[in-house]
């Protein structure tokens, strides 16, 4: 079961969720958990330790499915006859994804990095 409920979710959009609305969050709630637990995976004990604390974990997901719901077609912009408006990717993007600074929430740090040998040149060479 997911940390974020329906109803935090609910709290964070400008209106309440109908039946039809409640049931589709719920699931992307959990959907929501399984992206997350793929990259940290040990999470419930983190939040059970208190390494990660439980609110920010119900923000993270709850913020996920609210850039889902609030943009579930993935439209960036429209227009109709005179009238047109532009729908930031950052608030509703459309898709259930993890924003990098979501991550640095949770603790995982957004760099890679590779480590790469240099083998010496032969005018280096001793």
């Amino acid at each position: 079961m997911a940390y974020a409920t329906p109803q935090d979710v609910a709290d964070r959009y400008f209106r309440p969720l109908d039946p039809d609305e409640e049931r589709v969050v719920a699931a992307r709630l959990e959907d929501a958990e399984r992206l997350i637990k793929a990259r940290i995976p040990d999470l419930d004990a983190k939040v059970a330790a208190g390494t990660i604390d439980q609110g920010t974990v119900v923000m993270v997901e709850a913020d996920m499915v609210l850039r889902l719901i609030r943009n579930p077609d993935g439209y960036t912009s429209e227009t109709d006859g005179n009238y047109s408006y532009t729908i930031s990717a950052a608030v509703a993007s459309g898709t259930l994804e993890v924003r990098p600074d979501e991550w640095s929430l949770l603790g995982i740090s957004g760099g890679v990095f590779v480590i790469a040998p240099r083998p010496r040149m032969p005018w280096e060479r001793p």
